[in-house]
């Protein structure tokens, strides 16, 4: 599989969302009849797609609508809503602020300390509202947060950091026991991020629900810039769901794989499916949601590092609601909006009725997949050529 890239050094072909395209099948079924809904530690939902823990994605009221609407969000609890009373003062400035002072601003937002009681109130808002408390902080924060967030009515726990390990090694501080942590909580959890077989395969065994896929995808991550580290998501999703095959015929249990950036039209996230994803966790789409708290601004997790920022405050605009993103009617020509639909019409047009029947589908390698035919829309920059 490997090609030489020099002497006596041998490096593997990846592949991203732009260079794959999934091929009909013999069959076809009707869109209005696959079930897209997404199983996970026994519960059902409808729409098999998580808003991503990002401050100008999701807060208390995105969460509850999210909920209402079949899906699941993520609340950030290192994040805005638990360092400040009202957030909304603090996201209006970030959205004011200049491309060049954007970094700096959200670097000194963030150094004032998370109040605990914080995060027992936003998890208490969103279950009086009966929604689904989905909540992330990184593994430093995990068991003092986790007992907090627990005590609140927090449904599911997301552990999440650029690269996530079994062996992480440290001599200035206490690493968290992922095994341990794992086996020692009454709700689901979720852990991430990873990339490769050989660590999925191993972050199973810490009797986490589900993973996440991915490092340095994400529209407003500067990692794979900044840290030249990552592996294109269809690569990485292919791989990680193999370890999940693997795992499920060895033990019985499966875990879900969850592919976490990089998706930002229905396209992607159907050709997500195909390569073996359960789920998938989005942002910067869901950040262009009349409800996002981000004003029409996203920014990545890492961008307030207060050395070395991985992240970056883009600008998306705000395009419709979030029934509008999610379930259409899509207002909009590039693939944004009714994401659901899309899933939905591209399992119908691939013969598969199930997610489960997408792992399936014939995948091919199509560099030209994006271009082939569209020179008038990427000269009019419509469509596909925006």
């Amino acid at each position: 599989m490997a090609e030489w890239i020099g002497i006596g050094r041998r490096a593997r072909r990846c592949y991203g969302f732009d260079e794959i395209a999934l091929v009909p099948g013999a069959q076809t079924v009707n869109p209005n009849e696959v079930d897209a809904s997404f199983e996970f530690t026994g519960k059902r939902f409808k729409i098999p797609i998580f808003a991503a823990a990002m401050d100008g994605v999701v807060d208390v009221k995105f969460a509850i609508e999210m909920s209402r609407l079949g899906g699941l969000a993520v609340l950030n609890l290192d994040g805005i809503q638990t360092r400040y009373e009202n957030p909304d003062e603090v996201l209006e400035d970030i959205a004011r602020a200049t491309p060049q002072k954007a970094t700096e601003l959200i670097q000194t937002v963030y150094t004032t300390s998370i109040k605990e009681k914080l995060i027992t109130k936003r998890v208490a808002e969103i279950k009086k509202a009966k929604a689904m408390a989905i909540v992330s902080c990184i593994p430093a924060n995990a068991e003092k947060f986790s007992k907090l967030a627990i005590a609140a009515g927090a449904d599911i726990f997301v552990i999440q950091s650029t690269v996530t390990t079994i062996k992480h090694l440290s001599t200035q501080y206490k690493t968290l026991d992922l095994i341990k942590f794992c086996k020692s909580l009454k709700i689901p959890v979720i852990l991430g991020n990873c990339v490769t077989y050989e660590t999925t395969l191993e972050l199973m065994e810490t009797g986490a629900s589900g993973l996440l896929i991915g490092v340095g995808p994400g529209a407003a991550c500067t990692t794979r810039g900044v840290l030249g580290i990552g592996v294109p998501q269809v690569t990485a999703t292919v791989d990680a769901a193999g370890a999940r095959d693997f795992y499920f015929k060895r033990t019985g249990k499966y875990i879900s794989i969850i592919t976490d950036g990089g998706m930002n039209r229905g396209g992607d996230i159907c050709k997500a499916f195909a390569c073996g994803a359960d789920a998938v966790m989005i942002g910067s789409s869901f950040a262009r949601a009349k409800e996002a708290p981000g004003r029409g601004f996203h920014w990545g997790m890492a961008t307030s590092h207060v050395n070395l920022p991985r992240g970056t405050r883009i600008q998306v605009g705000t395009t419709g609601s979030l029934k509008d993103i999610l379930l259409g009617p899509a207002k909009v020509d590039d693939g944004s909006q009714n994401i659901l639909g899309a899933l939905k019409t591209s399992m119908g047009s691939l013969g598969a009725s199930s997610l489960k029947e997408m792992h399936d589908v014939e995948i091919i390698i199509a560099p030209s997949i994006q271009t082939e035919g569209k020179i008038f829309q990427v000269g009019q920059r419509v469509g596909m050529g925006k």
